[in-house]
């Protein structure tokens, strides 16, 4: 009777490993954790965790008071970061005008910015525009020639907002993107330490991102990924601000027992109404930005709409809910579409405003006359003329990008992205000894070159922490874990479909902040728990010290080729680390 019992009990608990599927048990030996594994006690402990502190041995050895370690605990949040910002921005603005010149693909961006920010609409310019801006300093007059693009206009106006204050010239186009590329650090860092309850692990992902060479040069490149990039993550930390905010709300709703202890309730987690969720809908905001800058964030706004309604999930889950799913599609999927998908829409439409407002009798933006002329008839004249010249401009568009398969020196499949297989060089000059910061003693002409690559060692530990990342998630089902994977393949896998297409490295920059989630995560697992031995912690700490400063001595020993420093022709063949950089 007794042992029967007893496995009644064990039934209506935590069920006994041996009784548990087959499945389960095999995977046991790589790392599962069944959801009954998890930790029991208050359960706002596991919808809101508490933020990790210092140890208090570290606060001794050092010497500090209690007083003033809790004073510098409670102002690191935002000091650590602003700190990391701080060495970013340094970096990023130092001799932002240098090269005086207009590299790669500024020979477009720079140009249609400042139409954009005068006219309303990109415009054809003379094909000796570029010398003519270097020459008179940006004061020439602007072409009325509507020019044909095939990308819309919100990065080319945030990049003409650089050159409205500062100049047509290399720095006002530049300002903004350095500026962007910034405040990205700043974001990374309060949002890893958001993710990860830690205010080192949050500004260790900041800095391995204010160290990797591709953020570095596209902070300095007037080039619309590095702006894409920025709302991507401006995006994704409105998610995780809002995420926090519906546990803490549901926590709050949840009864506690005679001690004091939150408990699960079915109740309230089937049924409870999160409201208003400005942060989701601050989040449909950057989302319809970035889709204004570049159209691929249109994958980025499908897979964080996924995203967000699994995380309502998971926390109904677990704060109880018996049919967690049921619950999220009625109370919290349509309100999360609204906030999205209509917000991102309407951002895009407006971003489309000065085109929209400019003539339609010939004079205006590029096919803005469509419908009153080569559009005219059909089923769809009920709508406005604007809005069906401007669905043919984008469709003329969408022909555009998919038949794009012209060759170019620098393009690259994406299946090189990870390993930095193919770097594209922005700008490369070979000056005589003496000249453009060419030492005189140099025997032999310099290179000097901007060449859009990461950090190698950052990159290639990114390959490991990736495969980190998707154990960790599958197999502990760790939402961080989950949250980083979706930014990455929301932001890489659907270039392989377009192997065929004209593609760059540069591109992985939009999901280059989450690379540097991953590694950051991967470096709080070689550090160790908490509650780790001593040896342990010594052995792990020093391991990931010691990756750490590579990757920085790596940013370090690439400095020159992503400033454009002059350097001996010998000591630029040494930084060929493949052949295919050359």
């Amino acid at each position: 009777m007794t042992s029967t019992a007893s496995s009644m009990d064990l039934r209506q608990g935590q069920a006994p490993h041996d009784q548990r599927p087959s499945w389960q048990r095999r995977l046991r030996r790589f790392g599962y954790a069944p959801a009954e594994d998890a930790p029991s006690g208050d359960v706002r402990d596991r919808l809101v965790p508490p933020y990790a502190g210092p140890s208090p041995r570290l606060w001794q050895a050092l010497g500090v008071s209690p007083v003033l370690a809790e004073r510098i605990t409670r102002w690191s949040g935002w000091g650590g970061p602003l700190l990391v910002t701080l060495m970013a921005g340094l970096t990023r603005f130092w001799n932002l005008g240098s090269p005086r010149a207009v590299i790669f693909d500024e020979t477009y961006y720079a140009k249609d910015a400042w139409a954009l920010v005068h006219r309303g609409f990109e415009v054809n310019w003379d094909k000796n525009a570029n010398d003519l801006v270097l020459r008179t300093h940006g004061h020439l007059s602007i072409p009325t020639d509507a020019a044909y693009v095939v990308h819309p206009p919100v990065g080319k106006y945030v990049i003409g907002l650089g050159e409205l204050i500062f100049g047509f010239d290399p720095f006002g186009w530049r300002f903004m993107t350095a500026l962007l590329g910034t405040l990205s650090v700043l974001l990374l860092c309060r949002i890893g330490r958001r993710m990860f309850r830690s205010t080192f692990l949050g500004c260790l992902a900041g800095a391995l991102m204010a160290v990797d060479g591709l953020h570095f040069v596209m902070s300095r490149t007037s080039l619309l990924d590095g702006v894409l990039m920025f709302f991507v993550l401006a995006a994704f930390g409105c998610l995780v601000v809002d995420r926090d905010r519906a546990r803490e709300r549901l926590a709050a709703a949840l009864p506690a027992d005679p001690d004091g202890r939150v408990r699960p309730d079915a109740g309230v987690a089937d049924t409870f109404r999160f409201g208003l969720r400005p942060w989701r809908w601050a989040a449909g905001l950057m989302l319809g930005l970035a889709i204004g800058t570049k159209w691929n964030g249109l994958y980025i706004l499908a897979a964080f709409c996924v995203m967000a309604v699994l995380w309502d999930v998971g926390t109904r889950r677990t704060a109880g809910a018996l049919r967690p799913y049921a619950a999220a599609l009625k109370y919290d999927t349509g309100l999360a579409f609204l906030a999205t998908v209509p917000v991102a829409i309407a951002v895009y439409l407006a971003s489309w405003t000065g085109w929209i407002l400019s003539p339609a009798d010939g004079t205006g933006g590029y096919y803005r006359n469509w419908a009153a002329t080569d559009g005219k008839g059909g089923s769809w004249t009920f709508l406005p003329d604007w809005l069906r010249s401007l669905w043919h401009y984008e469709h003329e568009v969408y022909k555009f990008h998919i038949g794009l398969t012209q060759p170019h020196t620098y393009q690259s499949n994406p299946w090189s992205w990870i390993v930095l297989g193919r770097p594209v060089s922005y700008f490369y000059e070979s000056p005589n000894p003496g000249v453009d910061g060419c030492p005189s003693n140099a025997g032999q002409k310099c290179a000097r070159e901007v060449l859009a690559i990461g950090t190698p060692l950052l990159w290639w530990a990114a390959c490991l922490a990736i495969l980190y990342v998707l154990w960790r998630w599958a197999f502990r089902r760790d939402w961080r874990a989950g949250a980083i994977a979706c930014g990455i393949a929301a932001g890489y896998l659907p270039w392989f479909m377009y192997q065929e297409r004209t593609i760059f490295l540069f591109y992985a920059v939009v999901f280059l902040p989450f690379l540097c989630l991953a590694v950051a995560m991967m470096i709080g697992a070689i550090v160790g728990p908490a509650g780790a031995s001593d040896t342990r912690r010594v052995v792990g700490a020093s391991s990931a010290g010691v990756l750490v400063l590579l990757i920085a001595w790596n940013f370090i020993y690439f400095w020159p080729l992503y400033t454009g420093t002059a350097i001996p022709i010998d000591q630029w063949r040494s930084r060929m680390w493949l052949d295919t950089w050359v």
